[in-house]
C-alpha cells in the first residue's frame, strides 16, 4: 500500500477540484509511491500529533485543516507549522488534508452534522456553480447502448439522485476518410452518410479527462466527435452548507442543549431566541458567517456554525437563530469520515484516531 492508493480512495469521495481557490488540500509533505505502515486521523496537525505519529509508526498523517496553509518562504523552526514539517520530514512522515473539498460533497463535513443532529430531507445550502459540463457525441446506431453504458459508468449522467440520464436524437452524419485513415465505416476519399445517434450527457469538471478517455477507448470511429459545453447551472450535489428538517419541531432551549452535548461544546454563542419551535435548520462546519443571508432566504430557524464575529450577529435580525458552536466542535467528525472512507476500500488496513486534542480553544 502507497499513498497514492490513500490519495484515490479520499479524491475519489472529495475531489481536490472541488477546494475553494484559497485552499490548499492535498498531499503536503511526503512522497506519493511511500510505502504505508500506519495511518494516523486528525483535525489539525501539530507537534503533538507528528509526535504521537512517531509513537505508534503511523507514517501518513491525514488531517482536515492543511498543515502548510498560506504557503511558507522559510523553513526555520520560528512557529508551530515550520517545527512540525521538519519533524515530520526528519521522521519520514507523510501528511495529506482534505478540506473544503470535503466541505464542499453532500456526504462530507455538512453531511455528517445533519447527520448528527437527526436531519432529513437534506439539501446543501449554497450549491456550486461552473462545476458542470455537457458532453455530446455521435455515435452509429448499433454502438449506441455500449458507449452510452461506458460514459455511465466512467461517472457521465448523474443528475440530482438519478443516474444513467441522457438525452438521444437520431440524425444523418458524414464525412469523407483522407489518405492514411483507417475508416469504421466508409471508403478512402468517398463521402459516406451514417445513420447516428446523437447522445448529450451531463458530466461534473473534475471527471472532464476520465469520461473523456472512456469515450475515445469505446467509441467504434477512428476520429469520434465530441464537444464539451460549459454549463451556468448550479450542482446541487456540491457546495457549501446543509439544510434539513427536524422529525419533530423542538423547544429552541432544548435544541441548543442537545446540540451542545452532541458536540461537546464548551458554551454556545447565539442570537436572542425568537420563541418559536425550530423546524428547519441550516448548517455549515467551520466559518459561516458568510452564508447566514443564505440560510435566512432559505427561511431557516436556527443556523449552526461557528467563526461569527461581534458584528455578524447583528445580521439575523430576529429572522434566525444564530448558534456559533467552534470551530473545531463543528468540524471534529471528519475523522469519522477518513476512517469510513479507508475502511470501506482497504478493510485490513489499520488505522487510529490522533489521542490529543488540537482544539486551541479552551472555556471556563
Amino acid at each position: 500500500m502507497i499513498i497514492q492508493d490513500i490519495c484515490s480512495v479520499l479524491e475519489d469521495f472529495a475531489p481536490l477540484t472541488l477546494q475553494e481557490s484559497y485552499d490548499n488540500a492535498g498531499l503536503q509533505v511526503g512522497k506519493r509511491t511511500d510505502v504505508i505502515h500506519g495511518i494516523l486521523l486528525c483535525i489539525d496537525v501539530t507537534e503533538a500529533v507528528v509526535e504521537e505519529a512517531i509513537r505508534y509508526n503511523c507514517n501518513l498523517i491525514i488531517s482536515h485543516h492543511p498543515l502548510i496553509f498560506k504557503g511558507l518562504k522559510k523553513i526555520t523552526g520560528d512557529d508551530y507549522v515550520q517545527r512540525s514539517v521538519i519533524k515530520a520530514i526528519q521522521n519520514d512522515i507523510n501528511i495529506y488534508s482534505s478540506h473544503t473539498n470535503m466541505d464542499s460533497v453532500a456526504e462530507g463535513v455538512n453531511g455528517r452534522i445533519a447527520q448528527k443532529i437527526g436531519l432529513t430531507g437534506c439539501r446543501i445550502l449554497a450549491p456550486m456553480a461552473k462545476q458542470l459540463l455537457k458532453l455530446v457525441t455521435f455515435v452509429p446506431v448499433a454502438h449506441a447502448d455500449r458507449l452510452r453504458e461506458t460514459l455511465f459508468v466512467a461517472g457521465a449522467g448523474h443528475i440530482g439522485n438519478y443516474d444513467a440520464c441522457s438525452y438521444n436524437n437520431e440524425g444523418l452524419g458524414t464525412f469523407r476518410a483522407g489518405e492514411g485513415c483507417n475508416p469504421f465505416v466508409g471508403k478512402i476519399d468517398e463521402l459516406h452518410r451514417e445513420p447516428e445517434i446523437r447522445i448529450e450527457v451531463v458530466v461534473p469538471v473534475y471527471l472532464k479527462f476520465k469520461v473523456q478517455e472512456a469515450l475515445i477507448a469505446a467509441h467504434p470511429y477512428e476520429e469520434p466527435a465530441f464537444d464539451w459545453i460549459p454549463l451556468a447551472n448550479e450542482w446541487t450535489q456540491t457546495g457549501m452548507g446543509m439544510i434539513g428538517q427536524l422529525a419533530e419541531p423542538e423547544e429552541e432551549t432544548e435544541f441548543l442543549k442537545r446540540i451542545k452535548t452532541i458536540f461537546r461544546v464548551g458554551a454556545i454563542r447565539h442570537t436572542s431566541l425568537r420563541g418559536q419551535p425550530i423546524k428547519t435548520v441550516a448548517v455549515c462546519g467551520g466559518s459561516g458567517a458568510s452564508l447566514l443571508n443564505t440560510a435566512i432566504r432559505a427561511k431557516a430557524d436556527i443556523f449552526v456554525s461557528a467563526d461569527f464575529k461581534y458584528h455578524d450577529f447583528f445580521g439575523a435580525e430576529n429572522r434566525i437563530i444564530v448558534a456559533d458552536i467552534g470551530h473545531y466542535e463543528s468540524e471534529q467528525f471528519t475523522k469519522e469520515i477518513f476512517f469510513e472512507q479507508i475502511q470501506k476500500k482497504l478493510p485490513t488496513f489499520a488505522v487510529r484516531f490522533a489521542e490529543c486534542n488540537t482544539n486551541p480553544v479552551n472555556y471556563l
